[in-house]
């Protein structure tokens, strides 16, 4: 498939490769991704290596792990490595189910979904890890706060068939901002780090400069570890019921706090850390300052230079949470086992509920 080759390292560098389970020791590597164009069409990709011949055969469906009774929607010559379902619908999200020659199967969706008044709303299904298994689409998903919905948001989420909400968000933010969904359970688990109120009045002041911001987010960061182990303890013990999912889990940007327990989920499932950082940076794809742009015009140089640090998804910030791990536990592994009291068993009826068998 010439001219192929760079769609390969977009496929990676979005983490949105798919590994399906071969059928035979000679399987050929797939790789599938799906993205929405300007007007909303859903645009499938897709690499084999080696090349292959044939035809691959596209069933859409609303329910992620429902296609046995839907018809196939198109048909494409592998070679071509790309087709688009078009639709004028919005609200409901669509899954792909991709099958090449009556013989591998591949199942995919877009990252994002798209909503009005959400920020950083996506799903963490797609992801590959360490041992080639598939995270499942349509069962976790992660987003800033619920303050703000639109009536379609609100249809959105619905079709999503979210069953819980778990909000990191603090006290205050939660009373500040509340949620405005309630088609869901809501699990409350503040996750409180430095004094908030006390940063936005210094950053509002010009008396918060972007190496201070900086200081701010590393020190946050390490408290994740340091004060806030328990907290992400308990938010993880929720995914180890089957009869919560889907499971959404907000904070304010769905950046920080979400970042961290978004690589804890991952790790626990055995994602490469090359995986682990690509979601944790994705933020920066769906986060939108557009609603602060009034309120920074008026503000300092150095304040604007503040809020972009808080508003930006760092690797060093995450890389700097490993290390601490590493340094206090021995290894992720036994940060998860001690720190998160996640053991083996956890992790096995994790992967259970949310890995493609």
């Amino acid at each position: 498939m010439q001219g192929n080759t760079m769609l390969g390292k977009i496929l990676s560098l979005c983490a949105a490769i798919v590994w399906g389970v071969s059928c035979t020791s000679h399987a050929p590597q797939i790789e599938a991704l799906c993205l929405r164009d300007a007007i909303g069409n859903y645009v499938l990709k897709w690499e084999t290596n080696p090349e292959i011949e044939g035809t691959v055969r596209i069933s859409v469906s609303d329910d992620s792990e429902r296609f046995e009774d839907k018809p196939v929607a198109l048909t494409a010559n592998i070679r071509d490595g790309v087709a688009t379902y078009i639709t004028n619908d919005n609200v409901t999200r669509k899954y792909f189910r991709l099958v090449f020659n009556e013989k591998y199967t591949r199942i995919v969706s877009a990252r994002s979904s798209t909503m009005d008044n959400i920020q950083n709303f996506r799903d963490m299904g797609g992801y590959a890890t360490g041992d080639g298994k598939i995270v499942k689409w349509g069962k976790v998903f992660r987003s800033g706060q619920l303050d703000a919905l639109s009536r379609e948001d609100s249809i959105r989420i619905n079709e999503l068939g979210i069953r819980t909400i778990i909000d990191l968000r603090t006290e205050w933010e939660a009373a500040l901002h509340p949620t405005r969904y309630t088609n869901a359970r809501i699990v409350r688990i503040p996750i409180t780090v430095g004094e908030t109120t006390d940063v936005i009045q210094r950053v509002v002041d010009g008396k918060m400069r972007k190496g201070d911001a900086q200081i701010f987010m590393e020190d946050e960061y390490l408290q994740f570890v340091t004060d806030n182990s328990d907290a992400f303890a308990q938010a993880l013990q929720v995914f180890l019921d089957a009869d919560n999912y889907p499971i959404l889990f907000t904070c304010s940007y769905g950046k920080d706090r979400s970042g961290f327990l978004g690589a804890m989920l991952l790790t626990a499932l055995k994602a490469t850390r090359e995986t682990i950082l690509t979601d944790y940076l994705t933020s920066n794809q769906y986060i939108s300052a557009d609603h602060l742009m009034e309120m920074a015009s008026c503000l300092s140089t150095e304040a604007q230079e503040s809020i972009t640090v808080f508003l930006t998804a760092d690797e060093h910030l995450m890389d700097l949470a490993f290390r601490k791990i590493e340094k206090e536990y021995g290894s992720t592994e036994k940060y998860l086992s001690q720190g998160l009291r996640f053991d083996d068993n956890a992790q096995k009826r994790l992967r259970k509920i949310l890995l493609y068998d």
